[in-house]
């Protein structure tokens, strides 16, 4: 039913041009499989590369560092799996290596299907490669780090022929795959001839594949800017042969065109993830500074938008990384712990407030070193809006960097779909559900229906105090309609008051939930509620009414926080339910900082 679900959805938000392409998609699907059960020559054919054509590349450059404990670890076996069990992992991936990819069914697997691509991208591999061409790395031999950085290599490309087994149902994981490729290519020595031929011989598969099954249309997104990068790095490879070209000059074309798609004039994400935004623009620095080394392409053009993008993520940057807004599957663009260069220079952030309008957010720094972040941005974007949460008007709060309301995260993505809707939900949000829906409608666990739209309505500044209003229509498609309008007021003495007002028809339930952080200690202080963390203490009240607290309950799910990917513990949880008409339903909240 989910599958048949799905199918709606993608067809509901298809141009005809988007239906022509996917008819042809399925068409060459047919022709792939017939051509690859008679075998690999049959399908694809490699052409020549001599080693003076890839050894005169220069390699993007790595920063950050690998400490000696990781190389330990992976040389013991460990591999990034998003907190799953790796011999869960192995097993998977035992039973279908020799199964044609487009056989495989993800939603029959015994492991959610993110986890078991995730050590296939080989980013451990680009970890050893970073240590060995650090100074001063030699408390763990060289030679053993080289030597199981080959056996690993080239038992992966044995264990996972072209086509076949699970890693070939995303053309994004093989676009990060080819970096990993390409860094393995470069900086381990003791390859031999061979060797780089079957990397070679890897890369051309895998670029042919990705322009096979580009990521368009509805599906535009961060796995386009994956896919093309990928073209970008097999492209220079193969700059001599004809379809090497036509790789290069149609991924830098997409990429430009998905760079203005993807990152608002503001510099915001339009698929209103920042995880997803850190990711997206790793990408991009990593293929400019590929490009630009090489003299490949000048990628003048490209910076203006990605200092944008750094500027947005710049203001909300914190000790604990960025609120988790949006979904997040903990993805790195090159490896963990490592990124690229990233030319860009930091806007001054002294100011008390900062709106992005275009993406629909504002954070504003009070008194006692406050970070508040006020959501009041689209669902994602259109037409699926697959990472966007239904989140609108939601608030985070920190003080000197300790998190205390917070944005719950993502959880995971498949094989729990009833904490996957949670997750993405209103319910999961600091802000007000209306009869217990979300604030647009989950057509599948990515697909969104009926998005809202949100409005800035007024930023009212004065000497002491700050005064932020918006409001969405995400409940205007009930029958008898609701608005949601939220203002946001940080006071003089330092107090932060959200106010809830609707304008609408008929009876309805209005629940208001704030969900502060798993170390956060919420307990009953008279007529309010303190929350207590690191020795920072804050004061919670309602003026017109009283709150309930709830902790990691199931059934429905309530009180959940994710720190990482499938990673979820139970978090505290202040809840008003009240029900009337919208004119009559209030929220105040008092928000203050004790000294």
């Amino acid at each position: 039913m989910s599958s048949l679900r799905f199918i709606y959805a993608r067809l509901k938000n298809s141009s005809p041009q988007e239906l022509f392409h996917r008819a042809r998609l399925l068409v060459g699907e047919k022709k792939t499989k017939r051509l690859f059960l008679k075998g690999k020559k049959a399908l694809v054919e490699q052409p020549p590369l001599e080693a003076a054509e890839f050894q005169t590349l220069a390699a993007p450059e790595i920063c950050g560092s690998v400490d000696a404990e990781t190389i330990r670890s992976l040389l013991e076996g460990f591999r990034f799996c998003l907190n799953t069990d790796q011999a869960l992992i192995h097993q998977c991936e035992g039973r279908l290596q020799n199964i044609y990819h487009g056989d495989i069914r993800p939603g029959e697997l015994a492991c959610d299907i993110r986890s078991l691509w995730e050590p296939a991208r080989l980013q451990h591999l680009t970890l050893m490669m970073a240590w060995l061409l650090q100074e001063g790395s030699e408390s763990v031999s060289r030679t053993d780090v080289s030597e199981y950085a080959h056996h690993t290599i080239m038992k992966w490309l044995t264990d996972n022929p072209f086509l076949s087994g699970p890693h070939y149902l995303s053309a994004m994981e093989c676009g990060l795959r080819i970096t990993a490729f390409f860094f393995t290519l470069k900086h381990l020595d003791c390859l031999t001839r061979n060797d780089r031929l079957r990397l070679l011989e890897a890369i051309y598969d895998h670029a042919w594949w990705i322009e096979q099954r580009l990521s368009l249309y509805s599906s535009l997104g961060n796995h386009t800017v994956c896919e093309c990068v990928g073209l970008v790095f097999a492209g220079a490879l193969y700059r001599g042969h004809a379809t090497g070209r036509r790789w290069l000059k149609r991924a830098i074309d997409l990429l430009y065109q998905e760079l203005h798609h993807q990152v608002l004039t503001d510099g915001g994400p339009a698929e209103q993830s920042f995880a997803y935004h850190r990711f997206v623009l790793d990408q991009y620095w990593l293929v400019v500074d590929f490009l630009e080394s090489n003299c490949l392409h000048d990628c003048t053009a490209f910076k203006e938008r990605l200092q944008a993008g750094e500027n947005f993520l710049h203001a909300f940057q914190g000790v604990e990384g960025l609120p988790a807004i949006g979904d997040s599957d903990d993805g790195h663009a090159i490896a963990p712990g490592l990124f690229p260069q990233r030319h860009f220079m930091v806007e001054d952030q002294l100011r008390s407030h900062r709106t992005f309008s275009t993406s629909g957010y504002t954070v504003v720094r009070g008194k006692g070193d406050t970070l508040l972040t006020f959501d009041h941005g689209p669902l994602g974007m259109a037409p699926l809006y697959n990472h966007g949460h239904a989140d609108a008007l939601s608030v985070t709060l920190s003080i000197c960097e300790t998190p205390f309301l917070v944005d719950c995260g993502t959880y995971r993505y498949n094989g729990i779909p009833s904490f996957r809707r949670y997750f993405k939900g209103t319910r999961a949000h600091n802000t007000v559900t209306v009869d217990g829906l979300d604030q647009a409608v989950q057509a599948t666990g990515f697909i969104w229906a009926e998005p809202f739209s949100s409005n800035l309505e007024q930023v009212v500044e004065s000497e002491s105090n700050l005064l932020i209003e918006a409001s969405h229509d995400g409940y205007c498609r009930l029958a008898r309609q609701v608005r949601h309008f939220r203002s946001i007021k940080n006071t003089s003495d330092g107090s932060w008051v959200i106010s809830d007002h609707f304008l609408g028809s008929g009876l309805h339930t209005f629940e208001i939930n704030y969900h502060f952080h798993p170390a956060v200690i919420v307990m009953k202080h008279d007529n309010s509620w303190l929350a207590e963390c690191n020795g920072h203490k804050i004061m919670f009240k309602l003026s017109n009414g009283n709150f309930s607290l709830h902790r990691g309950e199931e059934n429905p799910p309530l009180g959940w926080f994710s720190p990482a990917y499938n990673v979820n513990v139970p978090s505290p949880v202040l809840q008003v339910i009240k029900r009337g008409a919208p004119s009559e339903v209030k929220f105040e909240t008092r928000i203050t900082i004790c000294e």
